[in-house]
């Protein structure tokens, strides 16, 4: 982006209704990623009006061609980097802007850092200047790689400041901190969820973590990539969980982090064994070097989500599996993959 202002005017929209009725206004940065753009179809068959802002660096406007004519729905290309001069009425703001897997926020480690620390001050601005309340998709990641298990909010973590995800992680870090002291210090509505492992439809093919590598890998026929022994373990949760668990955050009086995820543990070679059975592929497990700073294990204790929040994940892994398939069988770089496996058959 050039670094201009979007004035954001939603005063004239017959659509985008004072905050005293029932529907809300909502903002919604990285709406055009995988979890975002699953978020946004959310709010908008609630009946809420929704911007969705996003840089279209990892997001994809396809995620939300689908709300695009929606007349609640406003889709402004730009980086929360860019202050957003608003006009009108703003309830909640939703931060999931950054990339979330480590070969994309590595591409550019000082914007990534620079999206959790002064992208996030812009954000906290416009919620002080608008009234509105924010919620920070926070990560896991927080936690590094971790000594106990499971994870609990009250877990500091073992971290690395140095390490080639520590743009991602100790930005998320400093993101939390500036939430809580605006929150603290300066009456803001503040809401921390600490997101770990997503999948679902909508992940890139070149997304980069795990789930959407093994089925890419498995549908095309590819060798299937174990790092290291295949023996660390995490826990998946499906989009459609995560996005109910943040909406009940939001609309909760809960100001502290709550991990949102799935405490469901799997190790990697469990995870490329379902995925080879759900789609009869013929791929070859091969194993790599584990990378530099990789968490060994990484499971939620969501006790505090289910007291506080009423929530809990409710898609078995199995199944949610079974539907990312679906959706990658259908993505056009791995239709083109395997038209050329039947060419060369």
């Amino acid at each position: 982006m050039d670094g201009s202002l979007i004035p954001v005017d939603v005063t004239g929209h017959d659509s985008f209704m004072p905050r005293f009725h029932r529907r809300k206004v909502i903002l919604v940065t990285g709406g055009a990623g995988f979890v975002g753009s699953h978020l946004c179809e959310r709010l908008i068959a609630e009946g809420h009006s929704v911007v969705c802002l996003d840089n279209l660096l990892t997001g994809r406007k396809e995620n939300v061609a689908g709300l695009l004519d929606h007349p609640q729905f406003r889709f402004l290309e730009q980086d929360i980097l860019n202050r957003i001069d608003w006009q009108g009425p703003l309830d909640e703001i939703y931060n999931l802007a950054c990339a979330a897997s480590p070969p994309l926020y590595q591409r550019d480690p000082i914007h990534t850092f620079r999206t959790c620390t002064e992208g996030v001050l812009n954000l906290l601005a416009l919620a002080r200047a608008t009234g509105a309340r924010i919620l920070q998709a926070s990560t896991s990641e927080v936690y590094g790689d971790p000594e106990i298990s499971p994870q609990h909010e009250g877990y500091r973590g073992c971290v690395n400041t140095v390490g080639p995800r520590a743009c991602y992680d100790e930005g998320k870090r400093a993101a939390e901190t500036l939430f809580w002291e605006f929150g603290a210090h300066q009456g803001l509505e503040v809401r921390i969820a600490r997101i770990f492992n997503t999948y679902g439809p909508r992940m890139s093919p070149e997304d980069g973590r795990v789930v959407s590598n093994f089925i890419v890998q498995a549908l095309t026929r590819s060798d299937i990539t174990l790092y290291g022994d295949g023996m660390q373990t995490r826990s998946f949760c499906y989009v459609d969980d995560l996005v109910a668990g943040l909406m009940a955050l939001m609309a909760s009086e809960v100001s502290e982090p709550v991990n949102l995820g799935n405490p469901g543990e799997f190790t990697m070679r469990e995870l490329a064994e379902m995925v080879l059975t759900q789609t009869g592929s013929s791929s070859r497990l091969v194993h790599r070097p584990l990378p530099v700073d990789d968490p060994r294990q990484r499971r939620p204790d969501i006790a505090q989500a289910a007291r506080l929040l009423g929530w809990a994940p409710t898609v078995p892994l199995a199944e949610g599996i079974a539907r990312t398939i679906r959706h990658f069988a259908g993505e056009p770089q791995v239709v083109r993959a395997r038209e050329a496996l039947l060419v060369h058959a």
